[in-house]
Parts: structure tokens; C-alpha cells; sequence
């Protein structure tokens, strides 16, 4: 019998430690000891599309923004405003969309694709009138452009290209547009057209002045500042589709605010008049 109780005793103590062990190896790995996660959470991705004007402006700030926003992962596509709004509309995955020209913005407000209340002005820009470095045909006016050695002038396709669309504007505002329109060479975006005249595939060209700042060492001059009948201004927005408004809110915010507009400010941007 004492035999007995001592097998008894010892298979019990056997599945004890069995079971104590069983119930430990179900505990996962990744939780701690109160049971909570101890895995990182991956940080929430933004898509912003944002005229190619802004590429180093915009670069710049999502270094900035992403220090105080740790769980905020900025991802760009930059490209000309007219088709990023076209994106858009075909029901693109964006969250933000920056634009050069308020026309766009309309465009996609007028179809309910933005929440109109998000909608601010950030930045103002002017237009400019480029040539290659040493500018052979010594150009030192618009009107110039009329002489027949100058045979490209690099603009911005004004369908879809809001350089485009004030270099068109500005050109028929001096009366010279009918007389120069046959030759443009025409560049899907404006950073394009910046590429044609470093390149001397253009003897002239229409781009932002903040595209200008941006040039490669001494491979183009600035002739002269070409008039618009409006001020050059950038809104900025959330896009309706959104699945994070909060973060894509968050963004703007930081666009709009001092380290933001101290970065556009540092790449030639000004602050709107009605800010």
C-alpha cells in the first residue's frame, strides 16, 4: 500500500510540473509580463502629392516633420499639379495634395474630392524668364524672344503645368504669344523644362524663380521677371478619400506653421499676403 501511495505521489508531482510548463509555453513571446504587446507599431504612411516645385522644399520637411512625428511615414509624389489632380480624381491613394495653382484645387473641391474646411494658401512664388549660361543670343527682354535665332522656348505643357499656364499668361499679357507660340517646346512638368535650358535645348525658358534657385552651378541665368495678372499661390488640402485625416491634418499643419514656413522661406518661397 505504501508502495502504491508513493507511485501515486510521484505521477502527480510528474503532471504538475508538465502542466506548469504547458501553460507557460502558451504565453507568446512578444507580450511582456502584464501582457501587452512589446512589438513596435509600425508608423502610419501618408501619401502627399505636391507640385514638382516643392520637391526640395517638401524633401527638406519631411526630415523635420518626421522628428516630431515619429509614427508618421511621409511618402511623395511629386509631379505637375494638373496631373496630380487628374490622380486624384481617378481615385488615387493620396492623402494630401499640394498644389501650384489654385485653379486645380477648384477643380478637385468643385468635385468633392478635398474637405473644404482643410483648404489653406501656404506659399507664394513668382515667374521667371531663364536662358542658358552665357546666353549666346543675348536676350535681355521677352520681347527679345521674338529674334530668329531663338528657336526653343521651354515652357510647361499649359494644360496641366500651372508654369506653363502663367508662362502662356504672361507671354499674351505682353503681346508676344501669337508671335512665339510655334516655338515652344513644351515639358511635362516644370522641373523638365528647368532641365531643357541647363541642357541648352532650349535658348530660353519660363519656370518658377524658386525652379531657378535650384539649378545646377552655373548653367543658366535669370533675364527677367515675367508678369501675371495674379499672385502665385499654393494651397494645400486633405483629400476626401483619405483613411487618415488625422495624420494627413497633421502634415498641413506643420506645412503651414513656423518650422514650415521658415523651410519654404529658405528655398525662396514667401508667405501669401491674406496669411
Amino acid at each position: 500500500m505504501e508502495h502504491k501511495n508513493k507511485l501515486f505521489l510521484a505521477i502527480t508531482f510528474i503532471l504538475t510540473i508538465a502542466f506548469f510548463v504547458s501553460g507557460c509555453s502558451d504565453i507568446p513571446a512578444s507580450e511582456n509580463e502584464t501582457g501587452e504587446s512589446a512589438a513596435t507599431e509600425e508608423p502610419v504612411a501618408i501619401t502627399v502629392s505636391a507640385a514638382a516645385s516643392l520637391t526640395e522644399a517638401f524633401t527638406e520637411m519631411e526630415k523635420e516633420f518626421e522628428k516630431d512625428n515619429a509614427g508618421i511615414d511621409v511618402v511623395f509624389n511629386f509631379a505637375a499639379s494638373g496631373a496630380l489632380r487628374t490622380q486624384i480624381e481617378g481615385g488615387a491613394p493620396v492623402d494630401v495634395f499640394a498644389s501650384a495653382a489654385q485653379d486645380q484645387m477648384d477643380i478637385l473641391q468643385s468635385g468633392g474630392f478635398i474637405y473644404n474646411d482643410t483648404r489653406e494658401d501656404f506659399a507664394e512664388n513668382s515667374m521667371v524668364m531663364i536662358v542658358p549660361k552665357g546666353n549666346e543670343p543675348g536676350l535681355t527682354s521677352m520681347e527679345d524672344l521674338k529674334k530668329p535665332e531663338v528657336k526653343n522656348i521651354a515652357i510647361g505643357n499649359p494644360e496641366t503645368v500651372p508654369a506653363g499656364k502663367y508662362a502662356k499668361e504672361s507671354l499674351a499679357n505682353a503681346g508676344l504669344w501669337d508671335s512665339v507660340s510655334g516655338k515652344m517646346l513644351l515639358g511635362e512638368n516644370v522641373k523638365q523644362v528647368l532641365v531643357y535650358v541647363e541642357r541648352g535645348e532650349a535658348d530660353a525658358g519660363f519656370v518658377f524663380r524658386t525652379d531657378a534657385s535650384s539649378a545646377q552651378p552655373d548653367t543658366i541665368e535669370v533675364v527677367t521677371t515675367a508678369q501675371v495678372e495674379a499672385p502665385i499661390t499654393y494651397p494645400i488640402a486633405v483629400v476626401s478619400s483619405t483613411q487618415h485625416r488625422e495624420e494627413a491634418q497633421q502634415f498641413i499643419d506643420f506645412v503651414t506653421g513656423e518650422t514650415g514656413s521658415s523651410i519654404m522661406e529658405k528655398y525662396g518661397f514667401t508667405t501669401p499676403q491674406n496669411v
